[in-house]
């Protein structure tokens, strides 16, 4: 999605660092009388200007039968609308030297431009034109279907360990929409009609449903007066946004399972069910991730990977989702490892923190990396845009940003010992053993 001068634009938002070492990132925030929420961030540091819309609409709320809509969404608003002709979407990006992106996850559809200042009324135009105007039409339904089949063969399907989490999210959970994958069946995308599709751009891509999210070099009243022009007057949704109350029962025995894959080294995935982002004990489970797997002193790394040789590859990953989630551990074998050797190793680094509290060194080293890993996500006005729309949405507080590191600051060692004991257990978990796919006779 990225034409000319990507990288120009590419450099001067990696520029636009906003010294966040202690200061407060100031914002301004008002919602239009449609619904539309607004968020405003000023600084004048580097002449650029990130404008976003996050759309409160992700994979969870498809139908089990039309999987992947939202991710084909992310595809499809690339056509063009009433105004913009097919394919000249980015084109009016690139030519202004600028840059734009999309991306799509289970909860939320986030889309952005990258810009020079003086075309910061160029990109609410181009935002205004999706949420109002998108060409929703067969040719370009057509188009991206193809373009999403493409996709999931190249990521996926023959992408060595490429389906990792797709295997391991279904059978982790039964019927929260978690199960589905965010890129979808392609079974159903061939199977939906043109009015499905219109009938989702309907139903989530309205201002009542959306964050606009603005940051860098900007004048506020400015800013709000152009707002009013191209988003005023966008009529507010019908209809209730769908918002699924799934419940996901409890994981209650050990599931374990096979995989094959056209892979060299076996490997094997752990998958764990974990709370929802924001609460207390998610923040335990995220810095418990962190021990295992961040860096080259990490436990993983540095124990079964470097010392007893057992891995070529070692990880953990939180997901950070709206509903209650998962962390997922891997380990790809070293040759002549067993996949039962490796995993009673990767089993030995959690029981080693169930048990043992982490020394206060180690703690020390934890915090650093989070502050760290916290600056390094906003210190570009692309990712202040992104992280105060994340935090009005998923929270209904943009000032997380500024006060959301006193949540992991205030996590003590034992309640990493706790939600290691409480989460990590072995009877609640899925193992896949990921094995070389047998060579046909």
């Amino acid at each position: 999605m990225h034409k000319a001068l990507f990288f120009l634009a590419l450099s001067l938002q990696l520029l636009a660092t906003s010294q966040l070492t202690g200061q407060n990132i100031q914002f301004v925030e008002y919602e239009l009388p449609n619904g539309l929420k607004v968020l405003l961030h000023e600084d004048h540091s580097t002449p650029i200007v990130a404008v976003s819309v996050m759309y409160h609409v992700g994979s969870k709320n498809e139908k089990p039968d039309r999987t992947g809509f939202a991710h084909f969404f992310e595809h499809l608003l690339f056509e063009g609308s009433a105004n913009i002709k097919r394919g000249e979407f980015d084109d009016h990006v690139s030519n202004a030297g600028g840059m734009n992106n999309a991306n799509t996850w289970y909860d939320r559809t986030y889309y952005y431009e990258v810009l020079p200042s003086n075309q910061l009324a160029l990109g609410l135009w181009l935002e205004s034109e999706r949420m109002l105007h998108a060409k929703v039409e067969q040719i370009g339904i057509e188009t991206q279907r193809q373009v999403v089949k493409e996709e999931r063969r190249q990521r996926i399907d023959n992408q060595p360990y490429g389906a990792l989490l797709e295997e391991a999210m279904k059978r982790a959970f039964t019927v929260h929409p978690y199960r589905s994958s965010v890129i979808g069946s392609m079974e159903h995308l061939d199977a939906a009609q043109e009015e499905d599709y219109k009938q989702f751009y309907k139903d989530f891509y309205r201002p009542d449903n959306a964050i606009l999210s603005i940051a860098g070099d900007l004048d506020i009243e400015q800013t709000k007066a152009l707002i009013d022009l191209y988003f005023k007057d966008i009529p507010k949704g019908v209809g209730e946004i769908y918002r699924p109350k799934v419940v996901e029962p409890p994981l209650t025995r050990e599931i374990r399972d096979t995989v094959y894959d056209n892979v060299q080294l076996p490997a094997i995935v752990f998958t764990y069910r974990t709370p929802e982002q924001g609460t207390a004990d998610f923040y335990a489970v995220s810095m418990l991730s962190t021990i295992l797997s961040q860096g080259e002193s990490s436990r993983l790394q540095k124990n079964v990977a470097d010392a007893q040789q057992k891995a070529v590859g070692v990880g953990a990953f939180p997901l950070q989702l709206e509903d209650p989630g998962a962390c997922i551990l891997y380990g790809v074998a070293n040759m002549g490892v067993t996949l039962p050797e490796l995993e009673a190793s990767i089993d030995a680094e959690v029981a080693a923190l169930q048990t043992d509290l982490i020394s206060e060194a180690e703690y020390q080293k934890l915090l650093n990396q989070i502050e760290n890993d916290f600056i390094s996500a906003n210190n570009s006005v692309a990712g202040i845009a992104e992280s105060l729309a994340n935090y009005e949405m998923y929270f209904n507080d943009a000032n997380l940003i500024n006060t959301e590191l006193q949540r992991y600051r205030n996590v003590t060692r034992e309640d990493i010992r706790n939600a290691a004991k409480k989460y990590f257990g072995k009877n609640s978990r899925v193992v896949l053993y990921w094995l070389p796919r047998p060579e046909k006779p």
